[in-house]
């Protein structure tokens, strides 16, 4: 059984971010195992847990249930490859190159992760921690973005953006499956491999003295909807009267639940599930058009609206967080990145815009102390034409612009959670105290390149 030695007698891990300072000790404590589990596109409302009565996620719940659920969590982007980079660097997505989403072709390509960027994995390999990524990587298609270029000791997964096809493993006729920098060509389904694949390297990794850092990164339940068949006839005879699209969504969830089970109980096997922190978290809201559940929140997937950057998340930390327990802090997908390296105890030697959690398990916050939070994409597109959305949120208040051609909205998020009363108008000094604040993130932003080097 890994993680048996107590390494440190007392740690104090501290630092400062994004105008706040803090330090936590911890006293004869052994480095956790963290598994950092992201899936693509599940939206706020399509868990059990976050209310859904249709859809079953036995496994999921019960790994939320022995944590900490978190209400009021927001991805910093709306689209994969920037939520991507801010989780695993804890900085705004596009102050380390990845404004918008990395994809095949330079024409309708937004991002490139900068070089000067400190990832996650190099970070936890001070530590002498095992660095793996499982899954869909959207970093980087080429080196040096590659994972094993950025920190991973290890990489089984799609390098690419989507699947167009679960079975087939491709994009755009273009094969994206490596293992560390191989080609590879496996045969079943994409959820079914990430999760076959997860738990051998938890099987291995339980030989280990060592503590590991695994990222899983699921395609699903992203488009293409496309569950085994099997899934979509069970949740049909189940759910009367359900429409096709919402039945094939609903399945691939549940199947994707499957393996997530699978791949905890092999922690449980192993022995190594009391000294694994694990977090879940989704890449951002559920896409609309496929019938995703955002629940009672506006819009989805691509909206800077409360339904394309509020997601599902908790996190499990057995003897460290009480089951049951119930966040309503605003956190964000940059404060994984310090919580994880807090909770290992590892200083962090760069900037950082996000926040340790850790506060809010030990009860010493019921709040995060107050900061902005300012979410950034940038797309092509005749929607988007290049240029931005973007969005700041400032205690209930919080300030968008949903289409770069459309005008700054301000609503109450406390009074009008469902974003339905714009105040612009009638509250010009919050409208003007938000736009200054904005306006200034936008310039920290403009200053940092985002398309590869000629």
């Amino acid at each position: 059984m890994n993680n048996v030695l107590t390494r440190f007698a007392v740690v104090v891990f501290s630092f400062v971010c994004s105008g706040f300072g803090f330090s936590t000790t911890f006293a004869e404590a052994p480095r956790p195992n963290i598994l950092l589990i992201v899936v693509d596109d599940l939206g706020w409302g399509d868990l059990g847990c976050y209310g859904a009565a249709d859809i079953r996620s036995p496994k999921i719940d019960a790994l939320i249930a022995g944590g900490m659920k978190y209400t009021n969590a927001y991805a910093n982007c709306p689209v994969c490859s920037p939520t991507r980079a801010s989780l695993l660097t804890g900085r705004y997505p596009e102050l380390v190159g990845v404004p918008g989403v990395i994809r095949t072709h330079r024409p309708n390509n937004w991002g490139h992760l900068s070089k000067e960027a400190l990832l996650l994995p190099s970070v936890l390999k001070t530590g002498k921690y095992k660095t793996a990524i499982i899954g869909k990587w959207h970093l980087g298609l080429e080196a040096p973005n590659r994972p094993n270029d950025r920190g991973f000791d290890f990489f089984q997964g799609f390098l690419g953006d989507m699947m167009d096809d679960y079975y087939h493993h491709r994009r755009h006729q273009i094969n994206y499956m490596r293992k560390n920098e191989v080609e590879i060509n496996p045969q079943g389904h994409a959820t079914d491999l990430f999760s076959q694949w997860a738990s051998q390297f938890l099987r291995d990794e339980s030989k280990s003295e060592s503590p590991f850092f695994l990222y899983l990164a699921y395609n699903a339940p992203h488009t293409p909807i496309q569950p085994p068949k099997d899934w979509i006839a069970k949740v049909q005879q189940r759910e009367n009267g359900i429409g096709e699209k919402r039945a094939k969504l609903v399945a691939l969830i549940e199947h994707m639940d499957q393996g997530i089970g699978e791949v905890l109980k092999t922690l449980e096997e192993t022995g190594q599930a009391n000294n694994t922190l694990v977090v879940f978290v989704s890449d951002n809201g559920g896409q609309l058009n496929v019938a995703a559940n955002n629940g009672q929140l506006r819009d989805g997937k691509q909206s800077m609206y409360e339904g394309g950057i509020r997601v599902p998340m908790g996190i499990r930390w057995p003897g460290q967080i009480k089951p049951g327990t119930i966040s309503a802090a605003e956190a964000a997908s940059i404060d994984v990145f310090p919580t994880l390296c807090d909770a290992a105890a590892i200083e962090i030697s760069s900037a950082v815009d996000g926040v340790s959690l850790l506060p809010l398990f030990s009860g010493k916050w019921t709040q995060i102390p107050q900061r902005d939070l300012f979410f950034h994409r940038r797309e092509g597109g005749d929607r988007y034409g290049g240029m931005i959305t973007n969005a700041i949120i400032r205690d209930q208040w919080k300030l968008v612009r949903n289409t770069p051609f459309s005008p700054l909205e301000l609503y109450n998020l406390k009074n009008d959670p469902r974003e339905e009363h714009d105040l612009s108008k009638q509250n010009r000094a919050k409208f003007r105290e938000l736009s200054v604040a904005l306006r200034a993130h936008i310039q920290r932003g403009g200053s940092i390149p985002w398309q590869k080097p000629d």
